[in-house]
Parts: C-alpha cells; sequence; structure tokens
C-alpha cells in the first residue's frame, strides 16, 4: 500500500467512524458532517506528526489540541455546544484497542505485558486529555480577548 493510499484510508476511516459516532450518540444532524471533517483533519495532524517522527504520545496531544481549537470555532460558528465536537476530534485516537489489549494480557495472567500496555494507553489518554485542555484554554484566552475589543 503506498503513502497516499494509507492516508487516504486513515482519513476516510476517520470521518465515517466518527460520523457514525456521532449518528450513535444522537448528536445534531448538521454537525454530523462537520463533526466528521474535524476529526479527519485532526487524524491528519497526528499521522503526519508521526510521520515526522515525533513520538506517539506527542502526535495525539498535537492532533487534540487541533482538534480542539477547530471544534471550538466551529462550535461558535454553529451555535452548538463545544462537546459535540471536542468528542468527535479525538474518536480516531481513544486507545480503545490498547484497552481491550490490556484486559485481555491481564486475563491470561501476562500482567507485565498487561500493565506495559495499560500504560501506553493511560499516557495516550492524559495526551487526549491536555491537548483538549490546551487548546479551550486557547480558545478562551483568545475569544476574550476579541471580545474586549470590540466596540459596542
Amino acid at each position: 500500500m503506498t503513502l497516499s493510499e494509507q492516508i487516504l484510508r486513515g482519513v476516510l476511516g476517520a470521518f465515517f467512524g466518527t460520523v457514525g459516532f456521532a449518528m450513535l450518540v444522537h448528536t445534531p444532524k448538521r454537525a454530523w458532517f462537520v463533526s466528521g471533517l474535524i476529526a479527519s483533519l485532526s487524524y491528519m495532524v497526528y499521522w503526519l506528526m508521526t510521520y515526522l517522527g515525533l513520538p506517539d504520545p506527542m502526535a495525539i496531544f498535537i492532533g487534540s489540541l487541533f482538534g480542539s481549537l477547530a471544534g471550538l470555532l466551529c462550535a461558535r460558528l454553529m451555535k452548538i455546544i463545544g462537546t459535540v465536537f471536542l468528542m468527535s476530534a479525538v474518536v480516531p485516537v481513544v486507545p480503545g484497542l490498547g484497552l481491550y489489549r490490556m484486559m485481555a494480557a491481564l486475563g491470561q495472567g501476562q500482567i507485565a505485558a498487561g500493565a506495559k500496555t495499560g500504560i501506553q494507553a493511560m499516557i495516550t489518554v492524559a495526551m487526549i486529555a491536555l491537548g483538549l485542555g490546551a487548546g479551550a484554554f486557547a480558545d478562551r484566552v483568545l475569544w476574550s480577548r476579541s471580545r474586549k475589543h470590540r466596540t459596542p
């Protein structure tokens, strides 16, 4: 599989997976496409960072930060609660498989392998949370400054 095919496959998977998730959790229909787009772009940023050689946790942080900023901007423009887009932005990088593998290893008595996999999954969760939090903080700082400079 060529590099461009890998990127296209990942981006399309992120888009359709996120749109399906948005349907599953009953987000407003008008937010489905935007949610998928934000998730696709966030995943592309994550993938690009790993391709450039950044460690996986840092790439997840940067992808989540991008998704947070894009999601909060879209939430403001579309007048939809920001959680809809923040949740969608991280769907492609949530460590579900890592957590499953951790539980499988622990269930089979492979304590060291399960612990290692679990720690990696928790690092991913922490990087997602930090990325979303940093994006929300930056958005709040930028948005409050732009409101202060408006004339009534």
